[in-house]
């Protein structure tokens, strides 16, 4: 029986450390000694008044946690948001979708500046390759664009992969930042489950979230508990009160999809960024993001006036087609034939 009890402590203990590394804590639950409530699982704990129950379903998580993004499907399929204090995955399947990672990137810092007091700069790791390849921010565009001061985005340029994965697990750990931000390209042999579980491990103990992007990566396993695969969507074109300017660029647009989450749901949104709220808006089907009228009805009619008809071309004023509405059938007089003309007389 000791072997026994010892066997079962340790199997508990490896299932708190498992769900503490995917994020879904045990829950603790009182009932009295040595009896279980209704339906709880055959393995569950009941030696003592404090019950513990280590389950696979998500664990109840305060809300303040959560990253939330603005768009509400988006945010409801991921259980509340992106988690704060956790890895994050930001995928570009192409090499091209390296501007729409980067620009999304931004955003999600830009939501995280808007709710500290004082603003803690980000760091930015990347290897000479990536920052070759995709180059980096514009500064006035920081400011523009998503509300962040050229001063509160640092960069560190590694010339290896593994020396950029120093820097980042050191940069994890600081509380001095307010996010950290790992570009890698493809899918490269050292980013591993272990080097990942070392990211989100620091992430947790800081409180601070680390987002690693992904150029031209696949999926593969880590520890991260959120993967987003984004690319560039397509921006509507710009509102104008008498509505969409043709041939215009609107507000950029970012095509996200779920690989991985706490929720296991997937989907596929279109958000746009809003760079005057500074926060993501779901696009509606067909692009419109309102669709009551600009202009409200008439307060002196029941009704509105109804819609215009086609445009017609009419006569100019002083014509005979505009004096008479059966003149237009007639020949001018120049064309009339001499023999019906009026005569003369002499």
């Amino acid at each position: 029986m000791a072997m026994t009890a010892v066997a079962r402590e340790t199997v508990f203990a490896l299932r708190r450390q498992i769900a503490k590394i995917e994020g879904t804590l045990p829950d603790r639950l009182q009932a009295p000694a040595g009896t279980a409530p209704a339906g709880s699982p055959p393995d569950a704990d009941v030696t003592s008044r404090n019950l513990t129950i280590v389950r696979r379903g998500l664990a109840v998580v305060p809300s303040d946690a959560f990253l939330r993004t603005g768009a509400e499907p988006l945010d409801a399929a991921l259980g509340g948001g992106l988690p704060k204090a956790a890895l994050t995955e930001i995928h570009g399947t192409e090499t091209r979708d390296a501007g729409a990672v980067a620009g999304f990137a931004l955003a999600l810092v830009s939501l995280i500046l808007k709710q500290q007091q004082p603003r803690l700069p980000v760091l930015w790791i990347g290897t000479s390759e990536i920052f070759r390849e995709a180059g980096f921010p514009y500064a006035r565009g920081l400011h523009g664009l998503f509300g962040i001061e050229p001063g509160e985005l640092l960069f560190s340029e590694a010339p290896r992969l593994v020396d950029a994965l120093w820097v980042a697990e050191e940069a994890a750990r600081m509380t001095a930042l307010a996010a950290v931000i790992l570009e890698i390209r493809g899918s490269p042999q050292r980013l591993d489950l272990t080097a990942t579980r070392r990211l989100h491990a620091r992430a947790q103990n800081a409180g601070r979230p680390v987002f690693l992007l992904r150029q031209a990566g696949e999926a593969e396993p880590t520890a991260a508990p959120v993967r987003l695969i984004v690319s560039a969507a397509s921006s509507a074109s710009r509102a104008t009160i008498a509505g969409p300017l043709a041939g215009s660029i609107g507000r950029p647009a970012f095509t996200v999809s779920i690989g991985k989450s706490r929720t296991a749901l997937p989907g596929q949104f279109t958000l746009e960024w809003n760079p005057d709220e500074h926060v993501f808006e779901q696009r509606r089907a067909g692009g419109a993001k309102n669709p009551v009228p600009v202009v409200p009805a008439s307060r002196r009619r029941k009704d509105p006036a109804p819609a215009s008809g086609a445009v017609l071309a009419f006569a100019a004023v002083g014509s005979p087609a505009a004096i008479s509405p059966t003149a237009r059938d007639q020949p001018s007089r120049p064309q009339r034939p001499a023999h019906i003309g009026p005569r003369r007389a002499g």
